[in-house]
């Protein structure tokens, strides 16, 4: 870290150890060794405003003229030292409800003569047996559970990041995806319509989401061990034709329910191929990252002139005219990296050459019309002297 941001941080820490807190209030940031202080410290300061502020609501509907300045001072001091500790590399927020309680009461608080409460003010909710000043790339609230969860990071993709954590009511891993703090209003709405249309996807082979959380833009889901790439990458050497046909197969079926649901997924990649791993080496695929899926039966895109998507059907012009038979080309591209742990077409004559050519032939009317009759030939593939381990 540059030596000035060095200085900053510890100008800042010098300033907050000088003011006082509580054990009520240091004890709700027992993890934060460097910080932990400056939240207690600015977290008692936030309750005794709040507090006093509902106080005034119910009674004279005034606050005095010192605390107001008081408070609009502590205001500028918290954006100032949360934007300080930002460019340091310390991402903290303060907690939705208490950001809204600050921008609810700024536009009545005066610098002198005191400041009235306006007639529909609404009381704060104090919050005093729960952090206000959270790691959000560090940690993650449960619902009816005070403590924080501890988060680590296993991806990150254009517009979000994807995290774990032990769940402590059932000591399982739950996957946490995350939009980035950046992200645009556009890929924010495809973000929560991800959400929304995997939410109502339930199969095997398609990851299970469970909660939307509107405050953090970020959603729960299961937990998968690995991505496609990485299983196969990691195990080319030993998996068996066997195990790759099994691989192959629950990647149609998932993809073959989404297609019955009218849909398209338009971002079929090996990274978007997740896999569950069990003791014993069973695995179950799980399909993934629905951010640019399509209704197939609307017209309707709002990717008209831009192409996305990690596996590109060099014969489609725009997302707006996607199909099927596109679709194929990717998935004929993920079928070939399965039974060769290559991410190149194969070439080779024989049954699984003529599956993939077929899935991306050049002609697009020479393509599979349906992952059904895929299916077919894949169920038909049997091992030959030469499936073995590339």
């Amino acid at each position: 870290m540059p030596a000035d941001l060095q200085l900053m941080l510890a100008d800042i820490e010098a300033k907050y150890e000088e003011r006082a807190s509580t054990p009520a209030f240091d004890r709700l940031y027992p993890n934060e060794d460097r910080f932990g202080h400056m939240f207690s410290v600015l977290h008692k300061l936030l309750n005794n405003h709040f507090e006093s502020i509902n106080d005034r609501a119910r009674s004279t509907r005034h606050y005095w003229a010192e605390p107001s300045r008081d408070f609009l001072a502590l205001i500028d001091e918290v954006h100032a030292d949360l934007y300080a500790l930002k460019r340091a590399g310390i991402d903290v927020e303060l907690v939705r409800p208490y950001e809204e309680a600050i921008e609810r009461c700024q536009p009545w608080l005066s610098q002198s003569g005191g400041s009235t409460v306006p007639d529909d003010f609404e009381p704060i909710e104090v919050l005093k047996y729960e952090q206000v000043f959270t790691r959000p790339t560090e940690s993650v609230r449960l619902p009816n559970n005070p403590e924080l969860q501890k988060l680590t990071m296993v991806g990150e993709g254009a517009h979000a990041h994807v995290y774990w954590y032990t769940d402590p009511t059932y000591d399982r891993k739950v996957a946490v995806k995350r939009a980035k703090r950046d992200i645009s209003e556009r890929d924010l709405t495809r973000f929560r319509r991800e959400f929304d249309v995997m939410k109502n996807l339930c199969f095997p082979y398609v990851v299970e989401v469970y909660r939307y959380d509107e405050a953090r833009n970020e959603y729960r889901m299961e937990f998968c061990e690995e991505t496609l790439r990485a299983y196969v990458t990691k195990r080319n050497e030993v998996l068996t034709f066997a195990t790759r046909k099994r691989i192959a197969l629950q990647f149609l079926y998932g993809l073959n329910y989404i297609h019955s649901q009218r849909l398209l997924h338009r971002d079929i990649s090996l990274q978007n191929v997740l896999l569950k791993v069990y003791d014993g080496g069973a695995v179950l695929v799980k399909l993934s990252d629905f951010g640019l899926v399509k209704d197939i039966d609307s017209d309707f895109t709002r990717t008209q002139t831009e192409l996305k998507g990690t596996i590109l059907d060099p014969q489609l012009e725009s997302l707006a005219a996607y199909t099927v038979t596109n679709e194929m080309y990717a998935i004929g591209f993920v079928l070939s990296f399965i039974f060769s742990g290559r991410q190149r077409l194969v070439q080779e004559d024989g049954a699984l050459g003529r599956i993939v050519r077929k899935c991306t032939h050049h002609d697009t009317g020479e393509r599979y019309t349906c992952v059904l009759e895929l299916i077919s030939d894949v169920e038909a593939l049997v091992a030959t002297p030469t499936d073995v381990p590339a």
